[in-house]
């Protein structure tokens, strides 16, 4: 296939218009439930007081805006696919955002704090009712008007444009961490995939043997390795693909996939993590120095024997002792040719999946 071919087919995939309008407009149609964002997705809005008051000091002072993205809907109505934490910020400051779950109460309107241009606007708010000092009239009107423009990505488009077009304007400079890109898109997806997802990284003997920084849980890094785990045994490693495509297209595969046995799957889990916590409690991931396990969490570990026993958990679970067994593979790990020449700082992550999940399914085979 020539490249011509395939990019008029890969544009056949999305069909958008757009246009510009008001702010006001936009406030109007979500309170006519003509904008409808995911309240699953509306969890994941996390602007903080700063971030959130200097983009209502960008209306202020006319800076123009990006645009959102939303998607046409069966019944014409919009679901907004990029532009949460703009336009979560607007209704929130004029008192419209809805609580997502309960819709029917909305959230306390915004109070702003002081900015580097307009430290005045500390302690402002939209209306004088929201019990502190009213923008006023003038301002209130000048951020109804401000405009935006209004990305339509049209019901024509195929089945995946919409979580193909958010990861593409989220991922690449963004403050958002590849899984929190994906916890998104599963929202969209398939809201009970992602709330599957969040349960299995709430397990407490995972999150023992995994043992995450505070930061890396900011990031959703507990997220990401209970997609790694699932992904690795129900979807085929692509080695054209570096880790977080694969990853991305595994969720888009999993969400999907009516044929999973999903209480079997979480069986699974919870059977593997545990046996690894009375094994290893939060040694289970780490090297092993000779006499003892050290160090912090390595990724490479974990696509060895969390994968392998994935692979192999009833045979292991049959042993006489699967926690001796368990033991002598962690330490020999680090004495196998595969493992030291494919698990480096300097092997690119396509290369050790591409070595390590085979090399895994193999080692830890009983």
């Amino acid at each position: 296939m020539s490249l011509k071919t395939e990019i008029e087919n890969a544009r056949e995939e999305i069909a958008t218009d757009g246009y510009g309008m008001s702010v006001g407009e936009v406030m109007n149609l979500y309170s006519d439930n003509e904008i409808q964002i995911n309240p699953a997705f509306q969890r994941l809005f996390r602007w903080d007081l700063t971030q959130k008051s200097r983009f209502i000091e960008s209306l202020l002072l006319g800076i123009p805006i990006p645009p959102i993205f939303v998607y046409q809907s069966d019944d014409n109505t919009w679901e907004l696919i990029d532009g949460l934490q703009r336009l979560s910020t607007i209704l929130e400051f004029v008192g419209k955002l809805k609580k997502p779950d309960n819709p029917e109460i909305l959230e306390d309107p915004l109070v702003l704090s002081g900015t580097k241009l307009l430290p005045s606007l500390e302690g402002k708010v939209w209306s004088v009712k929201d019990k502190g000092a009213s923008i006023g009239k003038d301002y209130q009107l000048a951020i109804k008007r401000a405009r935006i423009r209004v990305e339509i990505l049209k019901q024509e488009s195929g089945p995946n444009a919409k979580f193909e077009l958010f990861q593409r304007l989220n991922t690449g400079g963004s403050q958002l961490s590849p899984q929190e890109v994906r916890n998104c898109v599963a929202v969209m997806l398939n809201g009970a995939f992602f709330e599957w997802l969040v349960d299995r990284a709430t397990f407490a003997p995972f999150q023992k043997t995994v043992c995450q920084t505070e930061a890396a849980k900011e990031k959703q890094a507990e997220v990401e390795l209970v997609l790694r785990f699932i992904s690795f045994r129900q979807v085929p490693y692509d080695n054209r693909m570096d880790v977080h495509e694969y990853l991305d297209d595994a969720l888009i595969q999993l969400a999907g996939n009516r044929n999973i046995d999903w209480e079997d799957e979480q069986s699974r889990f919870e059977r593997a993590f545990e046996l690894l916590n009375d094994t290893f409690g939060e040694d289970a991931f780490k090297r092993w120095n000779g006499t003892a396990f050290t160090g912090k969490f390595l990724m490479s570990v974990f696509e060895v024997v969390g994968s392998g026993l994935s692979y192999h958990l009833e045979e292991i679970e049959g042993l006489s002792n699967p926690k001796k067994f368990l033991r002598e593979k962690a330490k020999g790990l680090w004495s196998h040719a595969t493992f030291n020449d494919y698990s480096g700082a300097g092997i690119r992550g396509t290369t050790r999946l591409q070595k390590l999940l085979p090399f895994a399914k193999e080692y830890l085979n009983p």
